[in-house]
């Protein structure tokens, strides 16, 4: 039989919860796990800062005088904590006799007052529960419900955790933990304390480590139920800036920030008694989009169906609002999502289960003034604040998806290659929403990094890929095609500049009547601003005629031209039939008078061929060259080659022939 040493569950705890945000995650779930009827609380209860208290630590070793160093460390405590911790903070340091025990009493206090208690009003826990589930690190008691409930069909899921490892979260922040619970049929609370310092013991098993629950004080009312985990001796350095900082960003898309504030989880986060806002999304953000799509992925009669709906809304130039409906069946999914050779089964395509998602774009340059955000510069914080495509598990996000650093849809490097619209991930506020009973096979890794690698889990990538990456990429390429760098429409250009200088011209006139002597001149000034405008914009049209004409004379120009190269290339192509034909002619038996003609007519094409050649595009360029050649024989061949021309041509040629005394 295995045995487990206590430092296993350190091991266990550090593998398992890797940040804080997660850490107070799975604090969180568990209160809305325990049914709480009012929301979870998170309170900081900081006494002393970390930095004071190493301060006053260094200043003991150096200085003798108890009541000074007492005074001091008493003045450096928090007025803003809880009364009672600063009061019995007070109390231990006073039990100082001296600067040694001081310093004792001050690490004790630091590590025993300083405290983060997660708390919630929900069922409870009894000394049997904390005995048999909450001491029992991977108890399998909700894993059953959940499994019942998705054996049965329902549409929720009766928890968000069921792997029994929540617990360990505490020791992500504090090396002590004390949980103060109690169920509505309790009469006194229920208390467990654990000090995790003990674990680290290597020589120590498991089972010798005592923690028992034991039961406390009575109820403050008897149908009070609830749990508060109180952890101290915390590991990091909690300050005001850096919870605020944990509010803004992390608390704030712990729940669906897209819906509305009044149906989001409660979860309020205190800092010494202060509440820290947890601020949600406008929607104004969202109706600032310059281009989104939504998706939705059903299963109809067991076969997927993918339905997507894309929207152009303003691209950076003159479109109107285009709309676009893609919708996907099993056939186009398959091809699309898997393909010929894909790595997974088509069956994948169903086991997934249904899911939506949706995905906001922004050409964060074109970013404007939003009423109820602010300038452009504020709307550009509020779009890169929300940036990012979140997962969202029964409106609790999955981790780690949509953080900065991580690039699950494969934006930022597609983008690198891509040119044309940049679709990153920081361009996007985006979420997809899926559940535990809707999507039994999307099961998130023990360690809380992401969903485990199954089928359904790459049908589910892909398909987000395929809609955000593919089609809407192509979607906006498609409109910025047909509306970029289209010629302006001004055929009622002049008519409108016709109505705005009549509408000119009768404010002057109205001005004219109401304004006193001494404004005459600058009404002057109008009217001669006016007239120049007329003349500016008679000008204008008459350029815009003339360009427009230059415009189509040169299409038409162009349109003779390509007739030309056409014409060209098939002249070209007969003169070098007709040439080779003349070429197989010397050597055959052709009758004397008509070898003169053949010579004549082939010096003829070769210059008709050197011409056309010129002019044809496709054809080998052809040159003018010298050559010797008898000129007596050439228009000795010229006159035979004319002398048959009929006689009613009167050629001047052949009538010179005939009139000469038989000179050339």
């Amino acid at each position: 039989m295995f045995r487990i040493s206590a430092r296993t569950v350190l091991e266990l705890g550090s593998e398992l919860i890797s940040s804080d945000i997660i850490a107070f995650y799975e604090l969180i779930k568990n209160g809305f796990d325990a049914r709480t009827k009012s929301g979870v609380d998170v309170r900081f209860d900081i006494v002393l800062p970390k930095r004071a208290y190493l301060r006053i630590q260094n200043k003991i070793s150096s200085d003798e005088n108890l009541d000074e160093l007492k005074a001091q460390i008493k003045s450096e405590l928090s007025q803003a904590a809880s009364a009672r911790a600063r009061e019995d903070f007070g109390k231990t340091i006073d039990q100082a006799t001296s600067t040694a025990s001081l310093s004792q009493l001050l690490e004790s206090a630091q590590k025993k007052f300083n405290t983060i208690t997660i708390s919630d009003s929900g069922d409870g826990m009894s000394l049997d529960d904390l005995e048999r589930s909450f001491l029992v690190i991977g108890t399998s008691s909700r894993k059953k419900e959940v499994e019942a409930a998705l054996d049965r069909g329902d549409k929720e899921s009766p928890y968000l955790g069921e792997k029994g490892i929540g617990r360990l979260s505490a020791m992500r922040l504090g090396e002590r933990l004390r949980v103060e619970t109690a169920k509505t049929s309790d009469t006194h609370i229920n208390l467990l304390e654990i000090d995790w310092a003990k674990f680290t013991d290597i020589d120590a098993m498991l089972d010798q480590i005592p923690v028992a629950p034991e039961a406390g004080a009575p109820k403050p009312t008897n149908d009070w139920s609830g749990t508060s985990i109180i952890i101290s001796d915390l590991l990091e350095n909690w300050t005001e800036t850096r919870v605020k900082e944990l509010a803004e960003y992390d608390f704030a898309r712990l729940t669906d920030p897209f819906a509305d504030a009044g149906s989001r989880p409660r979860i309020a986060i205190y800092w010494n008694n202060e509440r820290i806002t947890v601020p949600f999304m406008s929607n104004s953000i969202l109706d600032a989009a310059h281009a989104r799509v939504t998706g939705v992925y059903e299963i109809l009669d067991n076969s997927p169906v993918l339905t997507c709906s894309f929207e152009a809304l303003s691209l950076g130039f003159e479109h109107p609002v285009e709309r676009q409906t893609l919708k996907l069946p099993i056939e186009d999914l398959q091809a699309a999502i898997i393909g010929k050779d894909g790595p997974i089964d088509d069956s994948a395509l169903s086991s997934v289960g249904p899911f939506t998602f949706e995905a906001h774009w922004y050409n964060r340059r074109r970013l404007s003034t939003i009423d109820s955000i602010g300038d452009q510069r504020a709307v550009r914080q509020v779009q890169q604040k929300w940036s990012g495509i979140l997962l969202f598990r029964d409106r609790f996000r999955v981790f780690p998806y949509g953080e900065d650093d991580d690039d699950w849809l494969e934006l930022d490097r597609k983008a690198l290659r891509r040119s044309g619209y940049t679709l990153n991930k920081t361009q996007f506020i985006g979420r997809v929403n899926i559940s535990r009973t809707a999507n039994p096979m999307l099961v998130d890794q023990t360690n809380r990094e992401g969903l485990r690698e199954t089928s359904e889990e790459y049908v589910l990538l892909q398909i987000l890929r395929y809609a955000i990456q593919d089609r809407l990429g192509m979607f906006m390429r498609d409109i910025e095609k047909q509306y970029k760098n289209q010629k302006v429409d001004l055929s009622d250009a002049q008519e409108k500049v016709m109505k705005l200088e009549d509408r000119a011209r009768t404010a002057i006139k109205k001005l004219k009547r109401i304004t006193p002597p001494e404004g005459e001149e600058a009404i002057e000034g109008l009217q001669q601003t006016l007239f120049e405008f007329s003349e500016f914009a008679s000008q204008a049209r008459k350029r815009i005629e003339q360009v427009e004409q230059e415009s189509r004379q040169m299409v038409e120009m162009a349109g003779v031209g390509l007739m030309v190269e056409v014409v060209a290339h098939e002249l070209a192509r007969a003169s070098e039939n007709a040439l080779t034909a003349l070429s197989n002619l010397k050597g055959n038996d052709v009758p004397a008078r008509l070898q003169s003609y053949f010579r004549t007519l082939q010096a003829e094409m070769k210059s008709v061929g050197k011409r056309v050649r010129v002019l044809d595009p496709l054809s080998v360029s052809g040159r003018q060259r010298t050559e010797v050649f008898s000129l007596d024989a050439a228009i000795r061949e010229a006159v035979e080659a004319h002398v048959h021309i009929p006689a009613h041509h009167e050629h001047p040629f052949r009538t010179n022939v005939n009139t000469s005394s038989g000179s050339t």
